[in-house]
This record gives C-alpha cells, sequence and structure tokens, in this order.
C-alpha cells in the first residue's frame, strides 16, 4: 500500500512527524509532500498567482511553497503521477478540527482534494486544553489511538467523494474512553476575535484570534464526542447541495 502524508502544520511540524512513524508500521512506501510553512487556516485555497517552489527534504519527502491543497495536487500531477498513493493521511494537526472547523482547516481540505480525486482520505488532528500551546501541544493521545482508529478504517470502502475527519481528545491517552462514529457538530458562531495592534512606527496592525467556544454540542455530534472523552470519527462528504431546498427554490423559477 503507497501512502503519501500531508498537513497543514507545515512539513516539519510535530504531528507531521508522529503520523509518519504510525504510518510507517501500515507500510514500507510512505510520502511526505507537506507545505513548507505553517498553512493552518488556509482552508481549500489553490495558489494560482505566484510560482511553486518544489524541495526535496528527505527520502521521499517533499516540501512545497504552498497550501495543502497545492501540496497534494504537487504529490499527485508531479512527484507521483505514475504511481498514485492508495491512502491519503492528513495531519496529524495541531488542534482539534471539529464543527465548522472543517471549513477552514487546510488539514481537512488536503483530505477533500484527495477525495475529488478519488483516492481515499482520512484527515486526524488532537485537540487542545488550550489555544495557545503552540509547539508544546501534547501528541500522546494521538499516538496511543491513532492506530486503533486507523486499521478498521483503511479496512472500511469509502464511497466516493467521502472522507474521514478523525479528532484524538485533549485528555491522557488512559482516560480515553473509546471511539465514536458521530456528526460534524456546529458552534454557535461569534468566536472569532479581531486583536488591534500598533507597531513601532504608530500604524495599526491587525491579528485574527479565537475568544471561547460558544458551544451547545448537540447529541451525536462531534463536539460532543470530544466534551465526553471519546476519538471522534466523522464521515464528510463533498457534495454540499441542500437537498430539501431544492423544490422550494424550483418553485420560485417555475422549474419542473
Amino acid at each position: 500500500m503507497r501512502i503519501l502524508l500531508t498537513n497543514d502544520d507545515g512539513v516539519a511540524a510535530p504531528g507531521l512527524i508522529l503520523l509518519a512513524e504510525i504510518a510507517a508500521a501500515l507500510s514500507d512506501d510512505v510520502w511526505v509532500v507537506a507545505p513548507a510553512e505553517d498553512q493552518s487556516g488556509a482552508g481549500h485555497s489553490l495558489t494560482l498567482s505566484r510560482p511553486l517552489r518544489l524541495r526535496k527534504v528527505g527520502e521521499r519527502r517533499f516540501a512545497v511553497t504552498g497550501t495543502p491543497t497545492d501540496a497534494v495536487l504537487m504529490a499527485l500531477g508531479e512527484l507521483m503521477k505514475e504511481h498514485k498513493p492508495d491512502l491519503i493521511l492528513s495531519g496529524i494537526n495541531r488542534g482539534a478540527n471539529l464543527a465548522e472547523d472543517v471549513t477552514y482547516s487546510g488539514t481537512v481540505s488536503a483530505a477533500m482534494e484527495s477525495a475529488l480525486a478519488g483516492i481515499p482520505a482520512i484527515a486526524l488532528s488532537q485537540a487542545t486544553s488550550r489555544d495557545d500551546m503552540g509547539n508544546a501541544v501534547p501528541f500522546d493521545t494521538a499516538r496511543a489511538w491513532a492506530s486503533r482508529v486507523l486499521a478498521p478504517l483503511i479496512e472500511t470502502r469509502m464511497a466516493a467523494g467521502t472522507l474521514v475527519n478523525v479528532n484524538f481528545p485533549a485528555c491522557p491517552a488512559d482516560a480515553v474512553k473509546g471511539v465514536r462514529i458521530c456528526r460534524q457538530g456546529r458552534r454557535d458562531y461569534g468566536r472569532a476575535e479581531v486583536v488591534k495592534r500598533t507597531d513601532p512606527r504608530g500604524f495599526n496592525y491587525y491579528w485574527f484570534g479565537l475568544g471561547p467556544a460558544q458551544a451547545s454540542p448537540a447529541h451525536d455530534s462531534d463536539l460532543e464526542a470530544i466534551a465526553d472523552g471519546f476519538v471522534s470519527v466523522t464521515p464528510l462528504h463533498l457534495d454540499m447541495t441542500h437537498e430539501a431546498s431544492l423544490a422550494n427554490l424550483r418553485r420560485h423559477f417555475d422549474q419542473a
């Protein structure tokens, strides 16, 4: 089995290094193609206005000066075009990707790009107890549980146009209660904060920050699963059509 690894935290991120160790136990044909630098929050963006650079940083290990989507496309269209991967794993992200996070996440978007290419894809993320932990994020729970979660997922035939989003809770590995298959949750919007500061020359600059989550975890959601100490496993699909609205909109436009 040929496995491609990528992420959005960058090619040198601890979570990707851990994922490479885990993948090595599954296959002896593991490739890494990831952004050269941190691309957190890049979503499914694609670089079109500037050229990309590709740099070899190790055996079957490459850095791309672009987004996670760029990295997947570079792998499939250049580095691995003669022999495509059988599976793409994205992560292990520093911080959870739950609820509406999946719309911002470069980690999940890399898996989406894989699904678009018809290749089974799994995104993996490690939840944190605080948002400001940086490289101090502990991956012990992901290390202990990743293989147990991946093994059955790899054996499961995924429907076309789908991917799987996995999150590990922010608790000690031996405190995890198990694995819960669940829906994508939804938080109350309003978490984003604009942080205004002034540089030494007197000009304003801004950071986007994250305020306290306004979460009301629904039953059977990924938010609830993580809050309860479970590994959350959520199947996602690429077709975002809201089927229930089709008939109503057709009436407005006199379409049968």
